[in-house]
């Protein structure tokens, strides 16, 4: 459960509403998820975040499917299950096949093992990955 209730758009602030009609309108639905009521408590973090979020995950050097399978794995590694959910989701409208999906989560469980066995061993790092 929330810890502050999911605000409709009838209970949110006018600059709330505002980003929700932009939601909708660049997301092409009528559909605003249960993160963004939930920021919606506070107009200006609400903003904010989803600039950032539409900066960030927009087309660049990197696809924007292999951007949704990052979010996943950092999600993942984070804990946090409304991410994993909704990135997982994302990255299946983008393309992803559940062949990928099986992949991304080999890599995830190896590179959580790997991170682990070289944390507790304090493993020093090769100079030659660090030198440019």
């Amino acid at each position: 459960m929330a810890t502050l209730p999911l605000l409709q758009d009838d209970a949110a602030s006018p600059e709330a509403r505002a980003v929700f009609d932009d939601i909708r309108a660049k997301r092409n639905t009528d559909y605003v998820n249960n993160f963004w009521r939930v920021l919606a408590h506070d107009p200006a973090l609400l903003k904010m975040t989803w600039e950032r979020v539409q900066q960030v995950m927009a087309p660049g050097a990197l696809d924007p499917l292999v951007k949704e399978l990052i979010y996943v794995a950092v999600s993942v590694t984070n804990g946090c299950s409304y991410c994993v959910h909704s990135h997982t989701a994302a990255a299946r409208a983008k393309g992803m096949t559940d062949a990928q999906h099986a992949e991304l989560l080999a890599v995830i469980a190896l590179a959580a093992q790997t991170n682990a066995l070289a944390h507790a061993l304090q493993v020093e790092v090769d100079e030659r990955f660090t030198a440019r």
